[in-house]
């Protein structure tokens, strides 16, 4: 008989949730597609803000995907919910006021208090890194953006 296959949840998240969060969520899914691992992953993106909830993907990360020939997620921009902690193996945040956010967002759930909220990391701390991804909506750059999150979701996928 076998065993069902571990799943794990991933959520990523960044402030708007229709460039870094989603060019993220889209990057990783065909990644793990590309390594038969589709059965074994549960994948999402969300935003610490309420901004753009509703909206579709930046213009410019539809653009990059589809220059990488990465397949855009179909995707509606959301808020990550306080009550959403514990739904999540990891949630990781794009740059620092992200990450702030997110424990601010959480102070209330009693899983993240007892865990200090172990489960959110930023996304090149997973590539040794502190630095930021940074934010094409202000940089305009997103050729940076998806260099910086390719590195982090294929480091990510190797530990997982």
């Amino acid at each position: 008989m076998n065993s069902p296959k571990p799943v794990h949840r991933v959520l990523f998240v960044c402030h708007g949730n229709i460039c870094r969060s989603t060019m993220a969520e889209s990057v990783f899914t065909e990644l793990v597609r590309q390594a038969g691992r589709s059965d074994e992953f549960v994948i999402d993106s969300a935003a610490t803000s309420t901004e753009e909830i509703g909206n579709s993907p930046h213009y410019g990360t539809v653009t990059k995907l589809r220059q990488m020939g990465v397949p855009l997620v179909p995707h509606r921009a959301r808020q990550v919910r306080d009550d959403e902690y514990s739904d999540w193996d990891l949630i990781i945040g794009m740059d620092n006021a992200n990450m702030r956010n997110l424990r601010r967002i959480f102070k209330h759930e009693p899983e993240a208090q007892a865990d200090g909220c172990a489960k959110v990391i930023k996304l090149l701390s997973l590539i040794g890194s502190d630095r930021d991804v940074a934010d094409p909506w202000y940089t305009g750059n997103f050729d940076v953006t998806y260099e910086d999150v390719l590195a982090g979701c294929e480091n990510l996928l190797k530990q997982l």
